[in-house]
C-alpha cells in the first residue's frame, strides 16, 4: 500500500457532502489536498476549517478554462499530482415521460463529461507519479428507484468510464477505480430540490434503515475510507467498490 502522507490529491466538489468529507479525511491522514467547487465562499470555508494542508480553488469543472486552472493549482499546492478524486456531481430526477432535455444535458455534463475531461488533463501529471483516479458512482446503479433514471444513467456511465480508463491508462501506471456509496447524508439531494431541508432528508434516510442488513445508514468518513484504499492500493484497478451497508442486497423495499 502506498503512503498517503505528503501525497498530492485533488478532490472535486469539495465544498460540501462527500467531497468535503473525503477532503477532511484524507488531510487528516497526511495528504496535501486541493478542493474545488463552484461556490467559492463555501469551498474556501471548508478548506479553512480543515487546515493549511487543504487548498481551495473556486471553479466550475464544466468549464474548460476552470478545469485547466484547477489542475494547475492542485499541482502547485502539492508539488505534483498523485490522485484525482472525481466527487463533484449533480442530482436530477424525473419520470421518463417528464424528463426535461436541458436538465438531462446538464446532469450528464456535470456527472460524466466534466469529470472525463478533467481526468484527461490530469493524465500527464498522474503518469509521472504512477497515480490514481477515483470516480464516484452510486447505489442507484444496483438498486432501481422509479424516477431516478437520469441520475442512475449518469452513474452507470461513470462506472463504465472507469473500467475503460483502467484498461487505457494502466500501461502508464495509472490506476482507475470507482467508489459506489449507498445512503449517506449529503447536500446534493437538498440542492436538487428533492427535500425541503436537512431534517426531511434525514427522515427519508432513517426510513431506509430496514433496507440495510447492517442496521444503519453510512457516514461520509466511511466512504472516504474506501477512497483512501483505492488511492493507496497498488494492484487494484478497474473495480467498483460498493460501500452501502448492504443496501444493494435488496433486503426490503425502501
Amino acid at each position: 500500500m502506498l503512503e498517503l502522507k505528503g501525497m498530492s490529491v485533488l478532490v472535486t466538489g469539495g465544498g460540501s457532502g462527500l467531497g468535503a468529507g473525503t477532503a477532511e479525511y484524507l488531510t487528516k491522514r497526511g495528504a496535501l489536498v486541493t478542493i474545488c467547487g463552484r461556490r467559492g465562499e463555501k469551498v474556501r470555508a471548508v478548506a479553512e476549517a480543515i487546515g493549511p494542508s487543504c487548498h481551495a480553488v473556486a471553479g466550475d469543472i464544466t468549464l474548460g478554462e476552470d478545469r485547466r486552472r484547477i489542475i494547475e493549482e492542485a499541482v502547485r499546492h502539492g508539488g505534483g499530482l498523485q490522485a484525482l478524486v472525481n466527487s463533484a456531481g449533480n442530482m436530477y430526477r424525473g419520470g421518463i415521460t417528464e424528463v426535461i432535455e436541458s436538465e438531462l444535458t446538464d446532469v450528464f455534463a456535470s456527472n460524466v463529461i466534466a469529470p472525463m475531461l478533467l481526468t484527461g488533463l490530469a493524465v500527464p501529471h498522474l503518469a509521472r507519479s504512477s497515480g490514481a483516479v477515483v470516480f464516484f458512482g452510486s447505489v442507484h446503479t444496483r438498486r432501481s428507484y422509479p424516477g431516478a433514471s437520469p441520475y442512475a444513467a449518469t452513474k452507470a456511465a461513470t462506472e463504465g468510464l472507469a473500467r475503460v480508463l483502467a484498461a487505457e491508462l494502466g500501461p502508464q501506471g495509472i490506476r482507475v477505480n470507482c467508489v459506489v456509496p449507498g445512503a449517506v447524508p449529503t447536500e446534493i439531494n437538498i440542492r436538487a430540490g428533492l427535500f425541503a431541508d436537512e431534517e426531511s432528508h434525514l427522515k427519508r434516510l432513517e426510513s431506509m434503515i430496514p433496507s440495510h442488513p447492517l442496521g444503519r445508514i453510512g457516514t461520509p468518513s466511511e466512504i472516504a475510507e474506501g477512497v483512501e484504499y483505492l488511492i493507496r492500493a497498488e494492484w487494484v484497478t478497474g473495480i467498483s467498490l460498493v460501500i452501502d451497508g448492504g443496501l444493494a442486497l435488496g433486503l426490503t423495499e425502501a
